[in-house]
């Protein structure tokens, strides 16, 4: 028999306890061993939690509980379940976790400290989608040439219904939070920061690369107009919240933004709360994963995916490596970053306006690919919207800075980038 303690009995922890209590005889059959829940802690033991468990507010009861085998860490944040998962697996207890905040700022102290010691941590990203398997089983035969990933539901529910029912971000925002996939402060999923934490994870895997969120480019949603949305499908793209990482000759993109991408993609189909993630290997080409990326059930279904692996024997080094990999790949600073871009500004209706703006732009070897003028309600003054050929991300950020000196332009200049 192998016994679970549970830090963190809410949504999901309910699900996992009671997943393992209701399939019990499927996953002795397909684990080998019986597996039952000894305990769970929570904060305010006189809120109902809807399971038959025995609970405590002391993480203590379960982290020195020598009869707990596996530790399944279900918290929340970053500091507090850092060192009670350390001291779980300094008691050589197993880990299982789905804590993307917590690997993404200690993945490599954790990978440390365990050792041969198991620690999961399937459900930290994509919810229910196995794509941490992936990336550290299945593909194990491949160099992963990029990642690119719809991995916040919130912000593709906003994003699908802001495309498809012509929403306004204000009131979609509203009417996400009324229906829960909002938080009341949004930030953390509306400006990219929830991504982020996904894609260091899987970057790690893919790269070996350790870095945290503050070091990369993180930019939301939260500036996107129905202008942009309108543009967008005139020319063929889709707008997605992306997590990207790619391998380029001089190390590894990594960034999360709004992205537009070709509307004939099978990413940019997903759409709803759903979360996708695109891998390209050298050796399989691009394999696709779709699936509920939230969600009491589906987040537990990889965490107890992950308790049955333990009780296997199957399982391997945390981030799937014994040694560094590649030839040391290092991040590379998003200002030599090289996509194409999209840019949106007020300007003067004047002619020669296009003129200037195409001479600033070509003083820093930048071309125009594809424009689009549209009325403003300001009857002098037209909104210009038009695509980039590709350059570096710090070539467009000085001629922004530029343009906006102009007297002809007006306003910000809005920018979003474009993968192809």
């Amino acid at each position: 028999m192998v016994k679970i303690g549970i830090l963190g009995v809410g949504t999901v922890g309910a699900s996992v306890a009671n997943i393992l209590e209701t399939n019990a005889d499927i996953l002795e059959a397909r684990a080998g061993k019986k597996i039952v829940v000894k305990s769970g802690v929570v904060k305010n033991l006189s809120k109902d939690r809807g399971v038959s468990i025995k609970l405590s507010d002391n993480p203590l009861d379960i982290i020195d509980d020598p009869e707990i085998d596996i530790v399944v860490e279900l918290m929340g944040g970053i500091e507090e379940p850092y060192a009670l998962v350390k001291k779980a697996l300094e008691n050589g207890k197993a880990v299982v976790t789905a804590n993307k905040a917590l690997l993404a700022y200690h993945r490599y102290e954790l990978q440390e400290i365990a050792g041969e010691i198991p620690l999961m941590y399937e459900a930290s990203t994509a919810g229910g989608i196995p794509i941490i398997g992936a990336l550290r089983n299945g593909l194990t035969a491949n160099h992963i040439e990029s990642i690119q990933g719809i991995m916040n539901g919130t912000t593709n529910y906003m994003l699908t219904k802001m495309i498809n029912e012509g929403a306004l971000y204000d009131d979609i925002l509203k009417e996400a939070q009324d229906l829960g996939y909002a938080e009341a402060d949004p930030t953390f999923d509306v400006g990219g920061f929830d991504a982020s934490h996904k894609l260091l994870i899987l970057a790690s895997i893919a790269y070996g690369i350790d870095t945290k969120p503050e070091d990369i480019l993180i930019e939301g949603i939260q500036n996107i107009t129905q202008t942009d949305v309108a543009f967008a499908k005139e020319f063929g793209y889709e707008i997605k919240l992306l997590g990207i990482a790619k391998k380029v000759k001089e190390g590894v993109e990594l960034r999360v933004h709004p992205t537009m991408i070709p509307a004939s993609s099978m990413i940019a189909k997903v759409d709803g709360v759903m979360n996708a993630v695109s891998v390209v290997g050298d050796r399989v080409g691009e394999t696709m994963y779709y699936g509920a990326g939230a969600g009491g059930d589906a987040t537990a279904s990889a965490v107890i995916a992950d308790i049955v692996d333990i009780v296997r024997g199957n399982h391997g080094p945390m981030l799937g490596y014994k040694k560094p990999l590649e030839s040391g790949l290092s991040l590379l600073p998003e200002e030599e970053i090289v996509t194409n871009y999209y840019l949106r500004m007020s300007v003067d209706d004047k002619s020669g306006v296009l003129a200037k703006i195409t001479n600033e732009l070509e003083k820093f070897n930048i071309s125009i690919e594809s424009m689009l003028q549209k009325p403003h309600r300001n009857e002098d003054v037209v909104k210009l919207l038009f695509t980039t050929h590709s350059c570096q991300e710090a070539k467009i950020q000085e001629a922004m800075l530029t343009l906006k000196k102009l007297e002809c332009v007006h306003g910000e200049i809005a920018m979003m980038r474009i993968e192809k």
